[in-house]
């Protein structure tokens, strides 16, 4: 059984100072903050700041149009297990009748589900094992929240990126 998500937003994260993202249902009784390293975070804004200019002039990307090309649908992204601190994200593909499920990075399943708009399925599992966010309070994303993760972005050292494999 899955529980269905939605990127909510980024937040730095007070205590390890360390950018997340976090999922939310609809009803927003369920959060699930996904940790980042710098790398990945900047992948992420990377896919936004793309998003947006190439919505300005109606492209398309790379992967956009070579799943179209393809004929290769994306049917779902999930998030099934949970290893340790990490979670194990999948891609299910399907193209002439055919599935196809991918193992793909959090971050990755991310990005997917921002650039084509669409729900991450969480397993509802994963949720009562994963560290899951009071969202009750008003303690969660506001706009100091995004203004410091905007700072972290821009605060970036490069010489930070060689310290984690690609």
């Amino acid at each position: 059984m899955y529980c269905e998500m939605t990127v909510h937003g980024f937040v730095l994260d007070s205590i390890a100072q360390t950018p997340m993202v976090i999922l939310k249902d609809a009803d927003e009784n369920n959060a699930l903050p996904i940790w980042l390293n710098s790398l990945e975070a900047v992948t992420i804004a990377a896919e936004l700041v793309n998003r947006d200019a190439l919505s300005g002039v109606g492209g398309k990307d790379l992967m956009t149009k070579l799943f179209e090309q393809l004929q290769v649908k994306i049917d779902r992204i999930t998030i099934d297990g949970l290893e340790g601190t990490t979670f194990e994200s999948y891609l299910y593909f399907s193209r002439d009748g055919e599935d196809l499920r991918v193992q793909v990075r959090p971050c990755e399943a991310v990005v997917i589900a921002m650039k084509y708009s669409l729900p991450i399925q969480v397993a509802v599992d994963v949720l009562a094992r994963a560290s899951v966010l009071d969202v009750t309070g008003d303690d969660g994303i506001n706009d100091d929240a995004a203004a410091r993760f905007i700072t972290f972005l821009e605060n970036l050292d490069p010489k930070d990126m060689g310290k984690y494999p690609l």
